[in-house]
């Protein structure tokens, strides 16, 4: 699917999930599935189904949102500065379907530093076996 094909974005969406991946909106603090997940397991895009995120990597960072110190790959998550709502923050995107993830925040633990602070409506979450 085309990053520029609602209708079929529509179809298979449910209607939170159209607003925060297509539209870049952004779920209530501490209402979505996963910011208390501890599972362990794989956090995919859930529009394309593309590895983004492990639970090793997950933190509770108390934003009320899933927050991760580093992606599976890098190559995974693109970054597009956002200058939305008056502030200046990174928005991070799935790099091979172009929906709306979260944001990316240099508050984050070490290793990295980072905090990539995504939606849950963005993720599907694969427990491991």
């Amino acid at each position: 699917m085309s990053n520029d094909d609602n209708e079929q974005w529509r179809d298979k969406l449910s209607r939170d999930q159209y607003r925060v991946c297509r539209e870049k909106g952004t779920e209530p603090a501490f209402s979505g599935a996963y910011w208390d997940n501890k599972s362990e397991g794989i956090y995919r895009c859930a529009c394309c189904n593309t590895e983004l995120f492990r639970s090793d990597t997950k933190y509770d960072s108390g934003s009320g949102w899933p927050s991760f110190w580093d992606a599976v790959d890098p190559t995974r998550v693109e970054q597009h500065f956002d200058t939305s709502h008056g502030m200046r923050r990174v928005e991070i995107t799935c790099a091979n379907c172009g929906s709306h993830l979260g944001h990316l925040f240099e508050d984050g633990p070490q290793p990295t530093g980072q905090r990539y602070c995504v939606n849950s409506l963005s993720l599907e979450f694969e427990e491991d076996e």
